[in-house]
């Protein structure tokens, strides 16, 4: 078959040409493109890799926001809480350990649920609204008081999440809690029940029913509390607790001590050691016998408990020192002035520099040290209390001329030696260790030892020392036959009050004597007082100068007043004097008669001569009383701004009272009573004492007020160049329990002063001593004209 040929036209042919040449020309250079191919190749590539970075960035964000808000939701749930509003339900995102934010009504609520109370949230700093702990309490069965137990501690913080933030209420979410479970029992009387007390085999927690804040100058940073209860038992209140610390770095609540104090006083905060952090002094003295616990905050490396309450005591020397340690040991046993002394006489031997150990242990000795010499100071109408008071401060030659001063003295103090449980013979012995050598000491050792085992013993153990001297020997069985084994046997003797002052003649017939025939004659070294009597006992009431129903008979009068006056089996009487330095001196005087003209009733005695008074409105008139006169009552005294703690409205009334007080006397400028705080700073170191004096079951308060504390008030009080400040003592205001003041030394005449609060023999209330222009007083509660008479 023959081809078909077909002939191009001339056009065609050249396009053909054309397009042939082109092909060559890529077929010899395949990489070179046409320019429009090129272009729109490059901007293909260019999109690509623009939404491959994009896709990157947003997934390497998503991812870190996912990580962000996964460390939140391990960490502190709280802060995504926000995801909740834009999830459905079931993918709600719950809170980890911490509950949902709530209000204050909401947590009290719930807590209703629970059958549990809302109690007064206390703050946690200045801002209450932004943390505060929150005592939670539950009613107790079968309660008749304090039924609020405390059953757990809560802190509370601000929620500041957004999902909150903005509500009209605040919201608050649980940052820590603590459960609280009270002391047991055993725990808390045991240690203070008498040997012949029997303790109970079972024990039960009681309960903590008050939460307190620690104010003024607490160790920081942190907040303490004190949580406590009370104890009541036959011989007072016993006041016990817990000790609570929040740390706000950790943002967890320790419970740092327990404690228990027997006399009542709460736990505080106060500077023993040089350094400039307070301590925690615990007070469990128990009547005449101190004893403080002492605890310095220390540092120890754990997360969660970065601090502990470490209590300073004397069991190991710190130290390497014989006269330490020999210090030590007499402290230990109770012998706290003697050992503060001996310390002294070391750190002065040391330049005064000891190690920061040994420095805690001489002050712990000196706080006990100052409780002691205050005691053995006062004046006790019971001279087994005075011995007492005398032998714990170590004051062996003072306790024995006590001893030695009557037959009464010595057979009411063998009294006291024999119901002794160890702790004065401890002293003894202690001492002894020490000095085998001192006769006053052996004294004391051998007068114990003879009511205790038997005279029999004391002198076997007397001749047995190797050291005594004859004169010693002869001394000391002197006093062993004073016992004359009558210690059981007891004498009524007279109960009298009154003030005295030195005579320099008597004339006989002007006064009445149990022996008509006997002359009124002075021995060696003996004077003459008058002693006029502000009350007696006539052995069934006691009876008030002026005496204006006692009538004696006309025969045998004498016989009468000494029967009444009960002076009979024991004439003797006490004289009291002060001695400018504050201390009192006591010398026994002998009544020898008795002289009633008018209404006033007068004895005459004699007895060594005494220290002038020299008519210093600074030291108190000398004072008479016989030994059975009176039991000196002395509270413990606390600070008005712990009294707050106790009682806040009380204390605002009595701050108000008590300003104005000072202000009627002329004490204080007239003029507008400054606000609570003002005077609160003021006065809130003032000391107070809280007893019943009215017999209502209700304690009044009374304050003590220094002429120093007065003048503090007066700073701003413009002076007189060369004026002479007015040289006063200390006087007493007594507010009753609806806080009216009952009685004030802040009188316009200025004559009197509360020198004592009394308990008479056979009446149920509390009397004043009061001093007066001339004499002394007996002031008693009247029921009935409400009003001490």
């Amino acid at each position: 078959m023959a081809n078909r040929s077909r002939k191009l036209t001339p056009k065609a042919s050249k396009l053909n040409k054309t397009r042939a040449g082109a092909m060559k020309r890529v077929a010899k250079n395949p990489q070179k493109k046409l320019k429009r191919g090129s272009w729109l190749s490059s901007m293909l590539a260019m999109s690509t890799t623009g939404c491959a970075y994009a896709i990157l960035f947003i997934s390497a964000s998503l991812i870190m926001a996912f990580a962000w808000i996964s460390v939140l939701f391990i960490f502190n749930p709280d802060r995504v809480s926000w995801l909740n509003k834009i999830l459905p339900a079931w993918a709600q995102i719950p809170l980890g350990k911490h509950e949902r934010p709530q209000t204050l009504k909401q947590i009290q609520l719930d807590l209703s649920k629970k059958n549990q109370i809302f109690g007064e949230p206390l703050p946690l700093n200045q801002n209450t609204e932004t943390s505060f702990l929150l005592p939670v309490f539950q009613q107790r069965a079968n309660c008749q008081s304090d039924c609020k137990e405390l059953v757990e501690l809560r802190v509370y913080e601000l929620s500041v999440e957004l999902e909150f933030k903005s509500e009209s209420e605040n919201y608050y979410y649980l940052a820590t809690q603590l459960p609280i479970t009270g002391p047991e029992e055993s725990s808390v009387t045991s240690p203070w029940l008498d040997e012949t007390s029997e303790s109970q085999d079972i024990s039960i927690p009681l309960p903590l029913t008050q939460v307190q804040r620690f104010e003024g100058g607490t160790p920081s940073p942190g907040v303490w509390f004190n949580l406590r209860g009370q104890r009541h038992q036959e011989t007072g209140a016993i006041a016990y607790g817990q000790v609570v610390y929040y740390n706000p770095e950790r943002r967890n609540l320790l419970q740092m001590l327990s404690w228990t104090s027997p006399n009542g006083q709460l736990p505080k905060w106060q500077q023993v050691t040089g350094d400039s952090t307070k301590e925690l002094v615990v007070d469990e003295t128990v009547g005449l016998e101190p004893h403080l616990q002492v605890y310095q905050v220390k540092s120890l490396k754990l997360f969660l408990k970065p601090i502990q309450l470490e209590e300073i005591t004397l069991k190991s020397p710190a130290l390497k020192d014989y006269g330490y340690q020999n210090a030590l040991s007499i402290a230990r046993n109770g012998l706290w002035t003697p050992a503060f002394e001996w310390l002294k006489f070391i750190k002065k031997q040391r330049k005064g520099v000891l190690p920061e150990a040994a420095q805690a242990q001489m002050d712990l000795i000196r706080l006990h040290s100052q409780l002691t010499q205050t005691q053995a100071q006062k004046i006790w109408a019971s001279p087994s209390q005075q011995v007492l008071a005398d032998l714990i401060d170590g004051r062996w030659g003072k306790a024995l001329q006590v001893f030695e001063v009557s037959p009464h003295n010595s057979q009411e103090i063998a009294t006291l030696l024999k119901a002794d449980k160890k702790r004065l013979w401890n002293r003894t012995v202690a001492a002894l260790r020490v000095n085998p050598n001192r006769r006053e000491v052996q004294a004391w050792f051998a007068l114990i030892l003879a009511v205790q085992q038997g005279e029999g013993h004391a002198n076997s153990w007397l001749k047995a020392q190797p050291k005594i001297t004859k004169e010693n020997l002869d001394y000391i069985q002197s006093l062993l036959a004073r016992l004359n084994g009558e210690i059981t046997k007891s004498q009524i003797s007279g109960q009298i009050v009154g003030t005295v002052q030195p005579i320099t003649q008597v004339t006989s017939s002007e006064w009445l004597q149990a022996n008509s025939t006997a002359d009124l004659k002075l021995t060696d070294n003996q004077v003459w007082y008058q002693v006029e009597v502000s009350a007696f006992n006539d052995g069934k009431r006691w009876l008030n100068s002026p005496f204006e129903n006692l009538n004696p008979p006309k025969t045998d009068t004498a016989k009468f007043f000494w029967k009444i006056l009960g002076i009979t089996s024991d004439p003797e009487i006490q004289i009291v004097v002060w001695l400018p330095n504050g201390e009192q001196k006591i010398s026994i005087a002998a009544i020898k008669a008795v002289q009633l003209r008018g209404k006033v009733l007068r004895l005459l005695a004699a007895g060594p001569k005494i220290p002038e008074n020299k008519n210093d409105v600074l030291q108190p008139k000398p004072l008479a009383l016989t030994n059975a006169a009176l039991e000196w009552v002395q509270p413990s005294p606390i600070t008005l701004r712990e009294l707050y703690q106790q009682n806040p409205q009380g204390v605002k009334v009595i701050l108000s009272s008590v300003w104005q007080s000072l202000q009627k006397s002329g004490e204080i400028m007239a003029g507008a009573i400054p606000t609570f705080e003002e005077m609160q700073e003021k006065l809130g170191d003032w000391p107070v004492q809280v007893i019943d004096l009215t017999n209502n079951a209700q304690p009044e308060i009374i304050l003590t007020i220094s002429p120093e504390a007065i003048a503090s008030l007066n700073q701003s009080k413009p002076g007189i160049p060369g004026e002479k400040t007015e040289q006063r003592r200390d006087r007493t205001i007594i507010l009753s329990d609806s806080n009216e003041v009952i009685y004030t030394d802040f009188t316009g005449n200025d004559l009197q002063r509360l020198s004592a609060i009394a308990k008479l023999s056979g009446v149920q209330s509390l009397a004043l001593l009061v001093e007066n222009a001339h004499n002394y007083s007996l002031k008693r509660w009247s029921q009935k004209n409400q009003r001490f008479e």
